[in-house]
């Protein structure tokens, strides 16, 4: 079994280094590739810093949302508890584990090493190097629905991502719906069907008539007829 998160972020700018905060995650969990509508999603309050004017135009997540929200701290064992050791999936990853690494680290937990990421960006690149690789050119790109995607935000963009990741792989999922309760429903194929004998034989349509009729046919076709050949060999 292949379990793997997929990830996203919102934060209160571009730079974590100077001083941006992480504000919004949002994990889906896929196994061997299939949704499986298990997530994690938390808002997050950035302490004293504001979210940049240029930062809400994006996701439209304002500083006076945040400011009930709880600390990094305070989510930061939940959400090391639900990625565990398993591969994360981001796109353009050096940025979110950035953000990710920073809150980590104020909080003294382990950070997260770049051997678990599998970017997604890196992957359409390579597989599309004339681009664009944005979320949204992907989406159309592979007919993934981002129809309700106004603006940008970590859980819808993780279920998005997810849906990307498997077409940049080649692996559409085929095997699985999504009840509307989130609850998983397999959709498998049909099971292999074995001849079995029917109780009673069916009526003979050839009748007497046909066969006299047929036998007659066959006389007026000259000595030389394939069908006489085949009567008087017949090929078992």
């Amino acid at each position: 079994m292949l379990r793997e998160i997929v990830l996203d972020t919102e934060t209160t700018g571009l730079d974590a280094k100077n001083g941006d905060r992480l504000i919004e995650i949002g994990c889906v969990e896929i196994v061997n590739r299939i949704l499986t509508g298990v997530e994690y999603h938390a808002f997050i309050c950035p302490e004293d810093k504001e979210v940049h004017p240029e930062a809400f135009n994006i996701h439209g997540i304002s500083t006076e949302f945040l400011r009930d929200k709880p600390l990094f701290a305070a989510v930061a064992d939940e959400l090391l508890a639900f990625i565990a050791d398993v591969p994360l999936v981001i796109h353009n990853a050096s940025f979110d584990i950035g953000f990710i690494n920073m809150e980590l680290g104020r909080v003294g937990r382990p950070l997260i090493p770049r051997d678990r990421l599998v970017d997604t960006l890196e992957i359409a690149r390579r597989k599309h190097p004339a681009g664009p690789n944005t979320l949204d050119a992907l989406c159309r790109r592979y007919g993934v629905d981002n129809s309700k995607r106004t603006k940008h935000g970590a859980l819808m963009d993780s279920l998005l991502l997810a849906g990307v990741y498997v077409e940049l792989l080649g692996e559409r999922q085929t095997t699985l719906e999504l009840a509307a309760s989130g609850q998983r429903t397999m959709v498998r194929s049909a099971a292999r069907r074995v001849a079995v004998a029917r109780p009673a034989p069916l009526a003979p349509r050839f009748t007497e008539e046909d066969a006299a009729a047929h036998e007659a046919f066959v006389e007026g076709l000259g000595e030389k007829a394939v069908w006489k050949r085949l009567v008087s060999n017949p090929v078992s």
